[in-house]
């Protein structure tokens, strides 16, 4: 629902996909490739780089002469601070361009000066913006007990982490013991009422979690949620079934 959502509010049509060269990126963008062309919308560029890339002067020039509305970007660190400085450099936003990236958290805020990233968007099962008491406590807990610059964020699989441990105690608690078999019965459909973002449930036979997710808004160097997506079903995080 997120690029649906993006489309709709910014009446953008015209996408760039530049990405890191692995799975995830490759799998990330036939999807996004799919819901963009379904709603008339149009990839103008798609390019893969290796891990270590860090010279994107070709990728942006073309981003700017193709007119692309917006970015989504795969690219990773090392290649992710010199891309954003270089896009930026470029006049990229300054043009009215969106930058997207569905990882980029808190922590990603710190790598990169405020203003390269200014109005980006992404969607996580967590920002440091939610609001509701159990999140908020969370949150006050973490940084009582480990201060400093490494923040409670999804994108440093802190909130995934912190799921993954309720629900192996849920089903240990429902088997009864720490029998695998037992315990592997009772994980495919445990849940937890509180969590960070929210409560959060494996969906029988899927070995997925549905949960809440959010789209925020990056500005003056953090993340404000603009959107609640409320609780995502699997099935629409997957390019296909296996």
């Amino acid at each position: 629902p997120f690029f649906p959502w993006l489309m709709q509010q910014t009446g953008e049509r015209r996408f760039y996909m530049p990405s890191a060269d692995y799975i995830w990126p490759h799998t990330m963008n036939k999807k996004v490739r799919e819901v963009v062309t379904a709603r008339g919308g149009e990839i103008v560029g798609e390019e893969y780089f290796p891990l270590d890339h860090t010279d994107y002067e070709r990728v942006v020039a073309d981003i700017m002469a193709t007119g692309a509305e917006v970015v989504f970007n795969t690219i990773v660190p090392p290649g992710l601070t010199p891309f954003v400085e270089q896009l930026h450099s470029a006049g990229f936003t300054a043009r009215g361009g969106h930058l997207v990236c569905t990882y980029f958290d808190e922590n990603f805020l710190n790598l990169v000066p405020a203003d390269h990233v200014e109005g980006l968007y992404g969607c996580l099962d967590y920002y440091r913006d939610v609001d509701d008491p159990f999140s908020i406590e969370l949150l006050n807990r973490y940084e009582s007990l480990y201060p400093g610059s490494a923040m409670f964020t999804a994108g440093s699989a802190c909130t995934g982490t912190y799921r993954a441990l309720k629900l192996w105690k849920a089903a240990v608690n429902e088997a009864g013991s720490l029998n695998q078999e037992h315990v592997i019965e009772a994980l495919d459909h445990a849940r937890i009422e509180h969590g960070p973002g929210g409560p959060a449930e494996m969906v029988p036979g899927e070995h997925h979690v549905r949960m809440n997710m959010y789209i925020a808004r990056s500005e003056g160097g953090t993340f404000k949620v603009v959107k609640n997506l409320g609780h995502i079903d699997p099935k629409e995080c997957r390019v296909a079934q296996t």
